[in-house]
């Protein structure tokens, strides 16, 4: 807020006949420091900010993502207490520990849809359910970013335009990628609310 302010200045303000100035008018002034400072914040960060492609192509630009969200879903699943695992915010939605497994269980399976065999033993209906323990939940997570990334790993560059059918249509493998980083945010997005909700604070939103 206070970067905000010092990019306003005041227009000039005449003054009137009983020398009473008139309330000052702001306008937005922007500097090229406007797009430098947002570009610049990486080299000061930890991987809870952002990381630059490893290289140019449709995997590691997603394998970069990848990295943003593993940091910030295991970061805070780690500092939501034991005890919370199982709340929720109302009946019929799902608790902490669902939403954890629910994106843990899409990271074993959605890969198969780009020819990579799902994690043998894997159960899909009722997986989310199938533990509350912290512990276990943290390690499966973890397990189901490596397998999203080994997964991912095995495509070449030029699968990207490579089609399958997708509900009433077709995607490509490159779309596929699109919704696998969207699908791990929306529930990202979900559990920083969760834990707002509960009094935690997002570790890569604490102030150093």
């Amino acid at each position: 807020m206070d970067q905000d302010r010092r990019l306003l200045k005041p227009s000039r303000t005449p003054v009137s006949r009983n020398n009473t100035r008139r309330p000052r008018r702001y306008t937005a002034t922007f500097t090229c420091c406007t797009i430098l400072i947002p570009l610049a914040l990486p080299l000061g960060r930890s991987a809870g900010a952002q990381v630059a492609p490893k290289s140019i192509g449709f995997k590691a630009e997603f394998l970069a993502e990848l990295t943003v969200a593993e940091d910030h879903l295991v970061r805070l699943a780690e500092a939501i207490p034991s005890d919370k695992y199982t709340w929720r915010p109302a009946p019929g939605v799902r608790s902490i520990s669902e939403v954890l497994l629910h994106i843990a269980g899409s990271h074993f399976n959605m890969p198969r849809i780009l020819g990579v065999a799902p994690r043998e033993g894997m159960v899909t209906a009722d997986y989310d359910k199938s533990s509350t323990d912290k512990g276990a939940i943290v390690k499966t997570l973890r397990e189901s970013l490596t397998f999203m990334r080994d997964g991912v790993g095995k495509l070449r560059d030029e699968d990207a335009d490579k089609t399958m059918p997708w509900f009433d249509g077709t995607n490509s493998y490159r779309g596929m990628l699109y919704f696998m980083a969207r699908h791990t945010g929306e529930h990202t997005g979900q559990l920083i609310a969760y834990a707002r909700m509960i009094g935690v604070v997002p570790p890569w939103s604490e102030r150093e």
